[in-house]
């Protein structure tokens, strides 16, 4: 029995302080993955399953260096921030693989990357030809930042002379039958315009809405379960 309290303590212990560490850390830990990161967050759960298995290692040990893990990171963030210069060497620097038109296979060499995978990431970009991509860039976190040629590019606004249509964000008002009450106040609704909105779509109560969103000069969108 004390084996399975200390699994647990080890794990509830783990789970919180992991928690505490990506919300000081901050969201480019995970939005911005880098192979730097990915190591990371295998050191921090080798971190965590010592704690579990090993006899020698216990909670305290699992905190310290969690925390000395933390504010290693933190440095390391904190020093490419402030120093410009500093960027390339810790984090990294984006390759150019495509260039006018043309696959550069030395930078694709360099990056142990073969024109398979190559092709894979232009696919992601809507790319299904190395002929319709101008310039390719393989980013640091090993994504592909594509520019197409103009023959293939997607048209704008401005190249079809077109006016410029109003931006809107759309604002969330009934998710999985709960109603958003401060996102009422945000449009100057309160429950009784939400409720006739409702009605006019043929809902009454909103535990039947599985989501409902509201925009300027759409109205209101209504999905049942």
């Amino acid at each position: 029995m004390n084996e399975y309290l200390h699994i647990a303590l080890v794990l509830v212990v783990g789970f919180v302080s992991l928690f505490l560490m990506t919300k000081f850390l901050g969201k480019s830990q995970i939005s911005q993955i880098t192979p730097f990161d990915f190591i990371s967050a295998i050191v921090l759960g080798e971190l965590v399953g010592n704690a579990l298995y090993d006899e020698n290692t216990g909670i305290g040990q699992m905190l310290f260096s969690v925390a000395l893990w933390t504010i290693l990171i933190f440095t390391t963030e904190t020093i490419t921030q402030k120093y410009r210069k500093s960027r390339k060497f810790l984090e990294g620097d984006f390759s150019m693989v495509i260039k006018k038109g043309k696959i550069d296979y030395q930078e694709l060499k360099k990056n142990h990357m073969d024109l398979n995978q190559l092709q894979e990431l232009l696919r992601a970009k809507d790319i299904f030809s190395i002929r319709e991509c101008e310039y390719a860039f393989l980013e640091t976190n090993g994504s592909i930042s594509a520019l197409k040629k103009a023959p293939f590019a997607h048209p704008t606004i401005d190249d079809l002379k077109m006016k410029y249509p109003k931006v809107h964000i759309p604002i969330n008002l009934i998710l999985d039958g709960e109603i958003l009450e401060e996102n009422l106040g945000n449009i100057g609704w309160d429950r009784e315009n939400l409720f006739s909105e409702l009605e006019k779509k043929g809902f009454k109560d909103e535990k039947d809405v599985l989501f409902a969103e509201w925009k300027k000069e759409e109205g209101l969108y209504v999905q049942s379960y």
